[in-house]
C-alpha cells in the first residue's frame, strides 16, 4: 500500500444553508446543511458535525474489522454508537469530545480479553481519531450470549 492517498470530495451549494456533497469515485451523493441548533439550520439533514462524529465512528468499525480479521477473532456482531460534544472553548465552537460506545458480541469460545485488546487496538489505530484534536472517549462493551 502506498503511504499517501487522496480522497476527493466536492460540494455544491443548493439553497439556503444546504449543499450536495459528492465524490468522483462514489456513486451516491449526500445532502449536508447547517444543523438546526444554529441560525437558519435545517433539521433532518446530515451536518458537518454529524459527519465528523460519523467519520470517527465508521473508522473505528473499519479498523476493528481489519484487526479482527488479521487476529482471527471470531465474533457475532459489532455495533457502535457515537456522541460528539460541541461547545465553545476560547471563543470558538469545537467538537471537544467524541464518545465511542462499541458493542461487540462474541461466542462463548472467544476469549473476552483478546476481544477487548483488539477493540482497544482498533481505537488506538483509527486514523480518523488520530487526525482530530477532539478527545476520544472510548467505552467498549463485550457481550457473550448464553446461547449462540
Amino acid at each position: 500500500m502506498e503511504k499517501v492517498h487522496y480522497y476527493d470530495v466536492n460540494l455544491k451549494w443548493l439553497a439556503d444553508r444546504k449543499g450536495l456533497m459528492s465524490s468522483p469515485v462514489l456513486h451516491t451523493t449526500l445532502e449536508v446543511a447547517t444543523p438546526p441548533e444554529f441560525a437558519k439550520g435545517m433539521p433532518g439533514i446530515w451536518s458537518p458535525e454529524h459527519l465528523l462524529v460519523a467519520a470517527v465512528n465508521s473508522c473505528l468499525m473499519t479498523t476493528f474489522l481489519a484487526i479482527a480479521e488479521n487476529s482471527k477473532l471470531d465474533f457475532i456482531s459489532f455495533e457502535s454508537s457515537a456522541k460528539g460534544k460541541l461547545e465553545i472553548i476560547d471563543g470558538k465552537y469545537i467538537i471537544s469530545e467524541i464518545e465511542l460506545m462499541p458493542v461487540l458480541k462474541i461466542p462463548k469460545t472467544t476469549d473476552p480479553e483478546k476481544a477487548g485488546r483488539i477493540l482497544q487496538k482498533s481505537e488506538a489505530g483509527c486514523l480518523i481519531s488520530n487526525s482530530v484534536k477532539s478527545k476520544i472517549l472510548f467505552k467498549p462493551e463485550i457481550l457473550v450470549p448464553e446461547t449462540v
